[in-house]
């Protein structure tokens, strides 16, 4: 498997926030979106085995590891090392862009996707069957640019019913959206979300790597 890093972090993101996790970010993306910021993931990387990432993994002695990218499953055996983790008694989650089939992902990770709005220039990339297919401990999360960002996101929660599928994320892009202005529209409308930044670019230098 091609692998950018492997790092242990305070999670920043999704319902686990705040806890010590292991990150395995995979090189490669199809994706472009317009507020990436980790497209120093794209290229590069170093070939590893799975093997040799599990024992990575194993060192630092924490039960939350992370997969992300990149998108990771761009990779075929993400989805061998996602089994293997879970084998290994880790709690494994998946972050994915949504692009690409989640079908075949073992039942025992907790998906994170990626509902990519408009503000992304990639929401016709989305693989819609990939919605019906979140479980109750899996995330859909929007990352909101602007107020058209929020309506489509709100329109979308709505359309699919994913607040009764599970539990729904709303971000807004880091130095784009006031982290105040998307609060208040969401206690204003009385949305059934949890409401998120990203805890570590606050903690750290926002361009930091490894964290």
């Amino acid at each position: 498997m091609r692998i950018t890093e492997i790092f242990h972090s305070i999670q920043g993101e999704s319902t686990f926030a705040g806890r010590p996790c292991v990150f395995v970010r995979l090189t490669g993306c199809p994706l472009r979106c317009t507020w990436c910021d980790t497209d120093y993931a794209f290229y590069g990387g170093a070939e590893q085995s799975i093997d040799q990432i599990v024992e990575t993994v194993r060192a630092y002695g924490c039960p939350l590891v992370e997969v992300t990218g990149g998108e990771p499953l761009a990779q075929s055996d993400c989805l061998v090392l996602l089994t293997r983790l879970c084998d290994e008694r880790f709690t494994g989650l998946l972050e994915t862009s949504g692009a690409i089939d989640t079908a075949a992902i073992d039942a025992r990770v907790h998906v994170i996707l990626d509902v990519k709005c408009p503000g992304s220039g990639m929401t016709d990339r989305m693989h819609w069957p990939n919605i019906p297919r979140l479980k109750q401990h899996d995330e859909a999360k929007f990352v909101i640019q602007d107020r058209p960002d929020y309506e489509w996101a709100k329109e979308t929660v709505t359309r699919y019913g994913l607040d009764h599928r599970c539990t729904v994320l709303f971000s807004p892009v880091f130095g784009t959206l006031d982290p105040r202005q998307l609060a208040e529209w969401v206690l204003a409308d009385r949305l059934p979300v949890r409401y998120q930044i990203q805890m570590h670019k606050y903690i750290w230098a926002p361009d930091m790597r490894g964290v």
